[in-house]
């Protein structure tokens, strides 16, 4: 149970997908990192996505990736489930840091489709089927093909859907009909997880059951407040929250993610923008429409 009082089932409502905060200097700023972990907590999220893609996982060594890991059990200390983001586009690779990664107090893993490799659905499912045999917590699909260059068709995720130890997808293709197939078709308790912010709330009215979303890192309250309101059917309290946050999405992603949600952050004294190259630090002119519009 959360700051705001709300008791759902595991992975409902509102996941932070978390960016990693950084020095000017560019280390990890882990003062930040508590920081975040306690602005998000407070703010109503169920749980905390630690190491996935808005925390610049391509960027963290692995020596950061473990101390990371290592804070956020300690500071969290069980106030919210933690998930974890492990992948690669190597299976032998992911198989090996599954194995490896100590998992103790993870709630599940969260892990992405290969990025480059573009396989195919048989390789996709055999991908994730590696994995899943190998984790020794609950799986958590991740479809992001705007990143990846390729797509978990519906197909695929309902045939890996059967698999005991896959628990859910997070659907980021903003493919619809795709969704609601999954939606139609899925076991009861395999988790559909909106991986766009702005389809939460219509996908949780066909099926989906929360969201792993970049923007509760700066709104946590609003955006927690939007799925828990959707979840109980109240669609006229989730779409006037929607409303406010349409000016404010598009900047998120203007100079690629997440450069603009660490701007947010700034401007909301949580903690400072910097990321890592090849990213580039918002613009004077982005993080001022951004100030705005928050």
């Amino acid at each position: 149970m959360n700051n705001s009082g709300s008791r759902l089932p595991a992975f409902y409502g509102t996941g932070v997908a978390l960016v990693t905060p950084f020095t000017p200097g560019f280390a990890v700023d882990y003062a930040g990192w508590r920081h975040l972990l306690d602005f998000c907590i407070e703010g109503g999220a169920e749980y905390l996505v630690v190491n996935g893609t808005t925390g610049e996982s391509p960027t963290t060594t692995a020596a950061e990736k473990v101390e990371l890991l290592r804070t956020a059990k300690a500071h969290v200390a069980g106030r919210v489930p933690l998930v974890y983001g492990i992948g690669s586009n190597d299976t032998a690779t992911a198989e090996e840091l599954l194995r490896t990664t100590d998992l103790s107090g993870v709630a599940a893993v969260l892990s992405a489709s290969p990025a480059y490799n573009k396989p195919s659905q048989a390789g996709l499912i055999a991908h994730y089927l590696r994995l899943a045999e190998a984790s020794p917590v609950p799986l958590i699909l991740y479809n992001v093909p705007g990143r990846t260059a390729s797509n978990l068709t519906a197909e695929t995720t309902l045939r890996l859907a059967k698999h005991p130890n896959i628990i859910g997808i997070k659907e980021a293709s903003g493919l619809l009909e795709q969704c609601l197939t999954i939606a139609s078709l899925k076991p009861r308790d395999f988790l559909l997880l909106s991986g766009d912010d702005l389809l939460t709330s219509a996908l949780i009215a066909c099926g989906a059951v929360g969201t792993i979303s970049v923007l509760a890192n700066a709104l946590p309250k609003r955006f927690s407040d939007m799925t828990r309101a959707a979840l109980a059917g109240d669609f006229a309290t989730a779409r006037h929250e929607l409303f406010r946050l349409l000016p404010l999405n598009p900047l998120m992603y203007e100079e690629s993610n997440p450069v603009g949600v660490k701007a947010a952050l700034e401007a909301l004294g949580v903690c400072g923008a910097a990321v890592r190259l090849p990213l580039l630090e918002a613009t004077p002119g982005l993080k001022e429409r951004i100030s705005k519009a928050l």
